[in-house]
């Protein structure tokens, strides 16, 4: 058996900068992370792929590249959770032991949850900004749209960076704006909820974009059924106070956000709550049930947006109050639910919303977030991809402070 002081679960963006930010607070901690995958992502930088503003090289690094120094890799995956022994067991059956355990295992993204998703995707007109490898189509099909449909879904909450399905839509439509070719494509954002956006005072300027680019907003509408080769997708549409309908509709092009749950192998362990998601303070990040464990990133139960700009938050929460832990004091650092979305309402032009818990707008920066501008298009497009390769990975806290605390941690 493999023994650690902290082991971390997941070698992603959360992982990676728990570990670092561990490890820039204290350097003799015996940090491991469990990390399977030989790549690692940036992924909010998948839609600017799709809109041919990067490449998908620029997203894509080793992950021995990244690796934070003094920390152990345990490369494999993790099969079941023993809280009550405090070890793990991976895939090969080997376990790991450990004093305390943060769990960044990311979400699952649940393509089968869609009948016929899987083998449609990558041709006949069906794409996803949500994989790494079906980005540039995402581009492909709007430099070459011939046809006059174009559909962009949004399943039930909660997913990954909820901004993400309309950055695809505006960033689309404003290439076939400049092409000429808007005027002949009707574009509807089919969503299975019944808003634009979940933070209510960025809806009136992003409506403001809904209509330059006279998009049809269908909510209520959620993808249950697609047949690619027919190009035919079927929604499950649902009103108040009528019975659900199945709709088919036809497109030339259709953007799919998959439905998101967590993976497997948390929904069915003892760390999970009844959502299936690991269960944690939404203020210190500790599990509710074990208190050598902490969690954090898109793998939690707390109500926040799920954006890399969280995880870049909650690490050094994390980090210091699991220290805390270890010395016995109090869990001081506090995370206020703060999640950023940069929607790409046009190339060129971002509206940069930045909330936390219950919708309360928390800008970063002395303007008025709800305006698109440049310069949060220049924040997205040239700063924060170094930003977070070179600090965030590397446990260099940048934008940290805490609302409760008042001072960087």
């Amino acid at each position: 058996m493999t023994k650690h002081q902290i082991v971390i679960v997941g070698g992603g963006s959360a992982g990676i900068a728990t570990a670092s930010s561990l490890r820039s607070r204290d350097a003799s901690l015996d940090i491991a992370i469990i990390e399977p995958s030989d790549q690692h992502f940036y992924q909010p930088g998948w839609t600017m792929v799709g809109a041919g503003i990067f490449t998908k090289g620029q997203t894509v690094r080793s992950t021995d590249s990244v690796w934070p120094s003094g920390i152990k890799r345990i490369k494999g995956a993790v099969a079941t959770f023993s809280p009550e022994k405090n070890t793990v067991t991976l895939n090969d059956g080997s376990e790991v032991h450990y004093e305390f355990l943060v769990v960044a295992a990311g979400l699952k993204l649940d393509w089968a949850a869609v009948e016929g998703l899987e083998n449609a995707l990558g041709k006949n007109g069906v794409t996803s900004n949500y994989r790494f490898d079906l980005a540039p189509y995402t581009w492909d099909l709007v430099q070459k749209m011939q046809g006059k449909t174009a559909i962009f879904t949004q399943p039930p909450m909660p997913i990954k960076c909820a901004g993400a399905p309309q950055k695809a839509m505006y960033l689309s439509c404003d290439a076939w704006l400049k092409a000429g070719k808007l005027n002949g494509i009707d574009v509807s954002f089919c969503n299975a909820g019944p808003v634009l956006f979940g933070c209510a005072p960025y809806v009136p300027p992003l409506m403001e974009y809904v209509k330059k680019y006279d998009i049809a907003l269908d909510f209520g509408h959620n993808l249950v059924k697609i047949d690619g080769p027919n190009q035919k997708a079927w929604f499950k549409v649902t009103k108040d106070g009528e019975e659900p309908e199945l709709v088919e509709r036809k497109f030339d092009m259709i953007h799919v956000c998959p439905p998101q749950c967590a993976p497997d192998f948390i929904k069915d362990s003892p760390l999970s709550g009844a959502a299936g998601w690991v269960d944690v303070d939404q203020a210190t990040l500790q599990h509710t049930t074990y208190d050598n464990v902490f969690g954090l990133g898109d793998v939690t139960s707390t109500p926040n947006a799920k954006t890399v700009a969280a995880a870049r938050k909650q690490a050094p929460i994390v980090a210091q109050n699991l220290i805390s832990k270890i010395k016995g004091q109090s869990l001081e650092p506090l995370y206020d639910g703060y999640g950023s979305c940069p929607l790409t309402v046009e190339n060129g032009k971002i509206i940069l919303a930045e909330f936390g818990y219950g919708g309360k707008i928390m800008p970063s920066f002395p303007w008025d977030s709800t305006k698109p501008r440049r310069a949060a298009w220049f924040l997205k497009k040239s700063i924060l991809p170094w930003v977070y390769w070179n600090f965030m990975l590397k446990g260099r806290e940048w934008l940290t402070k805490t609302s409760v605390q008042g001072q960087n941690i």
